[in-house]
């Protein structure tokens, strides 16, 4: 069942994504929607919930204050199929534009020398992969949190792995950069990805309606099969340099 409700006190995207989170976890909610530009709140649940119980999840935050929407459902409705949807490639733009300069940047690095090196290929990929993401999470860090939290498996009870990840990131791309350790960073590489990967999985598995943060709070972009296939690369090539330097 769905249940429409405006929430006001919700002035960015970090808000946005930190009252998302707070009603998340109310047992029985399967899906939260906010729209933060009307304050309005779509929440699928499994078994009707009150709204005292809705409002309660904020108590620790009374700057955001929720109550019952008026507006009839079938105005938003027609709202919304008036909004023409977005097509795959159009909404996965920003990350298939970040992922084709880090391949072009890749290619560059590997035919650096007479023969095309794999091995470094997949080094320099995983360097700009680590570090061009970690720059999209660090320009909303608040906002990346929040988003994380919602389906992270570890985010979800120690929200200051949501602050920390980023800067993890940074640092193993760095050490991609000068081939720092190699093995120890393509272990860790291959524990951090996969950690990350079950929530991912999780979350499209349940067929859950969240932000993927994959590229911060900057870019709205859906949990789908596209995160399973971004994370999996990373953890296919650290696994494959791992068994190289064995």
């Amino acid at each position: 069942m769905n249940h429409t409700y405006k929430i006001t006190g919700m002035t960015c995207s970090s808000c946005q994504q930190k009252v998302q989170g707070l009603l998340s976890g109310i047992p029985g909610i399967k899906n939260v929607s906010i729209d933060l530009s009307s304050g309005k709140a779509e929440i699928e649940m499994d078994k009707h919930i009150s709204t005292t119980a809705l409002q309660a999840a904020l108590k620790d935050y009374p700057k955001y204050q929720l109550s019952e929407s008026l507006e009839i459902p079938a105005a938003k409705v027609y709202s919304e199929m008036e909004e023409p949807a977005k097509s795959w490639l159009a909404t996965y733009r920003p990350l298939l534009l970040v992922f084709g300069y880090i391949v072009v940047l890749s290619l560059i690095g590997a035919g650096a020398t007479t023969h095309f090196n794999v091995w470094a290929f997949m080094r320099v990929f995983m360097a700009g992969f680590f570090i061009a993401f970690s720059f999209f999470k660090m320009l909303d860090l608040n906002g990346f949190a929040d988003s994380y939290s919602m389906y992270d498996i570890v985010a979800k009870k120690i929200r200051l792995w949501g602050y920390v990840y980023p800067f993890v990131e940074l640092a193993l791309g760095l050490s991609f950069v000068i081939n720092f350790q190699p093995l120890i960073m393509n272990e860790i590489t291959l524990v951090v990805m996969s950690v990350s990967i079950i929530g991912v999985l999780q979350s499209v598995f349940n067929k859950r309606k969240i932000k993927c943060a994959c590229l911060g709070s900057v870019f709205n972009l859906p949990m789908s099969t596209v995160t399973i296939i971004e994370d999996s690369i990373m953890i296919a090539m650290s696994i494959t340099m791992i068994f190289k330097m064995l």
